[in-house]
């Protein structure tokens, strides 16, 4: 066993004073930051009320927009007539056509009119005197020959009396609305109803094979335009889907994000190299030109949306102008601190040999500065893709206005879907095809 006396003690001390007198910050830092965000954290949850945040929030709501997102509902409404028969009506534009005959709605002998919700485990049984419903293994009769109307018996968890009408929610399945003179009933089905043909069309409600068949070797259903050219005009112009209509404004978006990143790119690029202070010397000019940088990032890109819209009106010009005001103050200050990082020996040595500063800047600082510059600008295309969604919903054109204008409705979350979906993938597809010309520009692999 070693034995140190106090000399040596002293000296190993002295020569390594950061693990024996470590400072106040050294020695508690870790602790603060921890009791910081702690503090921090309690009062976010008391400034933003979070509790009442959390249980006054509508979750219910969260279930019915995904159902939406992912199935389509059918509305039939059977009317009591005076003289007690039934009349059936469906809304306008309903997803089965103008003239439906649905195998899941039974006319009996007696009159009556049976609807099969969900199999045989949920229907409802509409009769002149009463509505019988059939859900979660119980039978249900409401009386409406009187006045209002009346259930017989108990009332299950999952019906809801009110003065002038019983409400029965039979969950996804769907629910039904019965009153003394009217019950409507909402049946779901999982899936996009009429994606590929509308209502319209000729070739709707036909089998696959029916209209393959007819596409390739069947006779023409209009003497002018070929089966094909037809089922293709038939899917571009759905007019519920709005296939023609979608695709043009993603292309619209994707034109925004490329042209006004091109465009700021353009600009940034030689207005960075006057804002470098290791290459225009002119310390004056580099601030203004910094500040210039700073005061056009400083402005969201959906504020410079909301002012061209104003001076421009709504469409693609606005978005791509929103764009170009962003990434040439973002793109600026990209370029010009790559530019004062650059190694000056490459550039001193170019300039040693009497070349001119075109030259200089080609041979002594493009090589340097080309990697961050491309890889910044195609992060930014990238990202401006997704940005020009967003502006999209104030004016400026392009697929997000057509998805807020589905959103706001609050009726058609399918369509909701179908473009964030489409979205998704051209974020994924333009990711991956930046990332790719990014490594192979760079020469590096990618793993």
């Amino acid at each position: 066993m070693t034995v140190i006396d106090a000399n040596r003690m002293h000296e190993i001390e002295a020569r390594y004073p950061e693990y024996f007198h470590r400072s106040f910050r050294q020695r508690f830092g870790g602790l603060m930051i921890l009791i910081a965000t702690l503090l921090y954290s309690l009062y976010a949850v008391w400034f933003f009320d979070l509790p009442k945040l959390f249980a006054e929030a509508h979750w219910e709501r969260v279930g019915i927009y995904l159902s939406q997102w992912v199935s389509y509902d059918v509305q039939p409404e059977f009317r009591i007539e005076d003289d007690g028969s039934i009349d059936i009506r469906y809304p306008r534009f309903s997803p089965l056509g103008d003239n439906p005959h649905p195998d899941w709605l039974v006319n009996n002998p007696d009159g009556s009119i049976t609807v099969s919700i969900s199999g045989t485990s949920r229907t409802v049984t509409v009769s002149k005197s009463q509505t019988v419903v059939t859900a979660h293994g119980i039978t249900v009769p409401v009386d409406v020959s009187s006045g209002a109307p009346e259930v017989v018996g108990p009332v299950p968890g999952w019906m809801t009396v009110y003065d002038d009408n019983v409400l029965a929610d039979l969950g996804f399945a769907g629910n039904v609305s019965i009153s003394v003179d009217r019950v409507k009933i909402r049946k779901r089905f999982i899936g996009w109803a009429n994606f590929i043909f509308d209502t319209q069309s000729s070739f709707f409600d036909k089998p696959l094979g029916e209209v393959v068949g007819l596409i390739v070797s069947g006779p023409r259903i209009k003497p002018d335009q070929s089966n094909l050219s037809l089922a293709f005009d038939d899917i571009w112009n759905n007019s519920e889907w709005q296939h023609g209509d979608v695709w043009t404004k993603l292309f619209q978006t994707i034109v925004m994000a490329f042209l006004g990143t091109l465009l700021g790119s353009l600009a940034a690029f030689p207005l960075a190299f006057l804002a470098a202070r290791n290459i225009m010397p002119n310390r004056l000019l580099n601030q203004i030109l910094k500040r210039f940088f700073d005061f056009l990032r400083s402005v969201d890109m959906l504020i410079w949306a909301l002012f061209l819209t104003r001076a421009f009106g709504p469409g693609p010009l606005a978005g791509s102008g929103a764009i170009f005001l962003t990434e040439t103050g973002t793109l600026g200050k990209l370029y010009s601190e790559g530019l004062e990082n650059i190694d000056n020996k490459q550039r001193e040595g170019i300039k040693s040999t009497g070349a001119q500063t075109v030259l200089v800047h080609r041979y002594g600082i493009m090589p340097q500065i080309v990697p961050v510059i491309v890889s910044q600008t195609l992060y930014q295309w990238e990202s401006n893709v997704r940005g020009a969604t967003i502006i999209g919903a104030v004016g400026a054109g392009g697929i997000g206005l057509k998805l807020w204008e589905a959103m706001r409705t609050n009726a058609n979350w399918e369509n909701v879907a179908y473009m964030v979906i489409l979205i998704l993938i051209v974020v994924f597809l333009f990711d991956a095809a930046s990332n790719a010309l990014r490594h192979r520009l760079m020469g590096t692999k990618t793993h």
